[in-house]
């Protein structure tokens, strides 16, 4: 085709009457052959736009529906009018600790930066957007992290703790230590003191197990993280599956680091929601003790009643404690940081409070024995100035009725 145009043009020149000087026929083909290119490379680049453009919309639409579907548990937001909630972990066993005392959701973080939450022990790590949200980008050289604290040299976890952080897989292992590497010594005389942690596995020292058959097994993708620490045992999860259960480890967690091994630009990984709380009584002995039970595990997506599943953990403990006491009822009450204004987080906290209501009544929750107020931001319990303090203030309370 490039060839039948150069040869038409060159004869239309010809029939003019155009001297047929050799060097002006040669520059007349140049210019020929540049324009009949340009045109050529103009309808490839755009076959590869539409062909690029629909790789992305169809990468995108995947990962939305992995948000939707996947990460959230559900397609459409439990306590909104007209839906029922779906059950989703419907055995998922993990309760968060009581207290958190770190937190980071990378909310108003600026893109390249290093996350300000966190210290570099090596490599290479910044905020970066994924899936239309900030994360902290594992990129090159073996990355490791550790939290920012005043006290990052001493042993800042409890006897009692949970961690908590939704990871992007790559195809090789992610490594959660349980010391912080930067400040810290492990004191472990087996020197198994991590997770290592792949799309379908985790292992701690000789303990491993691997998801089985009919689980999400893509090699890229989100999973939540858990783990729980109770004065020497030991457990963890990869979304509502327990992964690790190890009776007694040797050695006294201290701190957090999370590391790479081979984090590079076509294995990059994800990190975003990481949570640290100190671990606390049963539900039924707070029942007992305080009149009521406060639970910050109960999570939403941001500005929504929409749950995410890892809330079913303290969902379920919850319906499980009214079913073995049937003369137990609550008033669920939700309450919000001070972020936005009080009447959004008025409304707000009241739909989910109603969200929490249809959920345990999906489970089997007589709905007499449940009533729902929402108080916004009208009752804290810690500062709203700190991410951890916000992160106290988030909550659903089961007051005894």
């Amino acid at each position: 085709m490039k060839k039948i145009f150069i040869f038409t043009l060159l004869g239309l020149f010809l029939q003019a009457s155009i001297p047929a000087d050799a060097q002006i026929l040669k520059k007349l083909k140049q210019k020929v052959e540049k324009k009949v290119d340009k045109k050529v490379d103009e309808t490839i680049d755009k076959g590869l736009e539409k062909s690029e453009g629909k790789a992305e919309t169809k990468e995108t639409d995947s990962l939305a529906k992995k948000t939707s579907v996947d990460k959230s548990g559900k397609s459409d937001a439990p306590g909104e009018a007209g839906q029922t909630p779906l059950l989703n972990w419907a055995k998922y066993d993990f309760v968060p600790g009581d207290k958190i005392i770190f937190e980071d959701n990378q909310l108003h973080e600026e893109n390249g930066e290093f996350p300000s939450r966190w210290d570099l022990n090596r490599g290479d790590v910044e905020i970066a957007e994924f899936g239309g949200e900030p994360v902290i980008m594992f990129h090159d050289g073996a990355p490791t992290i550790v939290p920012y604290m005043k006290n990052s040299k001493d042993d800042y976890l409890p006897d009692v703790f949970t961690i908590e952080f939704d990871l992007y897989c790559g195809t090789d292992n992610f490594v959660a230590y349980l010391y912080d590497r930067k400040n810290q010594k492990s004191g472990s005389p087996s020197g198994y003191t991590y997770f290592n942690i792949k799309n379908d596995r985790m292992e701690f020292g000789q303990s491993s197990s691997k998801l089985g058959e009919g689980k999400s097994l893509e090699k890229r993708r989100w999973i939540h993280v858990a783990i729980a620490y109770t004065n020497g045992k030991l457990k963890g999860y990869m979304d509502e599956t327990r992964m690790i259960n190890v009776p007694r480890i040797d050695f006294d967690p201290k701190g957090l680091s999370l590391h790479s091994y081979h984090a590079r630009n076509d294995n990059l990984y994800y990190v975003k929601n990481v949570r640290i709380a100190a671990g606390g009584i049963k539900y039924y002995d707070r029942v007992l003790q305080d009149g009521k039970i406060i639970a910050n595990g109960i999570r939403f997506d941001v500005n929504k009643a929409s749950l995410k599943p890892e809330s079913m953990g303290v969902i379920n403990e919850i319906a499980a404690l009214m079913k073995e006491h049937p003369e137990i009822s609550f008033s669920v009450e939700g309450h919000t940081d001070s972020d936005g204004d009080d009447a959004s987080n008025l409304e707000l906290s009241e739909k989910r409070a109603a969200t929490v209501i249809n959920t345990l009544v999906e489970l089997g929750i007589d709905a007499q024995r449940l009533s729902s107020k929402g108080w916004g931001e009208s009752k804290p319990i810690d500062t709203n100035a700190t991410a951890e303090g916000k992160a106290n203030n988030r909550r659903v309370e089961f007051i005894k009725q």
